[in-house]
């Protein structure tokens, strides 16, 4: 039997922080599930060019000139 005195030992990361617990983790996920049913999405998890969603193009152009009104011909 030997004792193995040269373990690592959890401590603070890369940036000083303390691992996080399973019950800190479980907190965390609860309220980010709370905040959602409340809130919904605020932000998607992806930006329109990551989904190839197009910013405007002629597409943007056709809407702006319908939104002018018709007195400024």
């Amino acid at each position: 039997m030997t004792s193995d005195s040269h373990a690592p030992v959890p401590g603070p990361d890369d940036q000083g922080r303390e691992p996080a617990s399973a019950e800190a983790i479980r907190r965390k996920a609860a309220e980010a599930a709370r905040l959602a049913r409340i809130f919904g999405d605020v932000l998607p998890e992806t930006t329109g060019d990551e989904r190839g969603e197009g910013s405007g193009g002629a597409g943007g152009d056709e809407w702006l000139r319908s939104q002018v009104p018709p007195h400024h011909g």
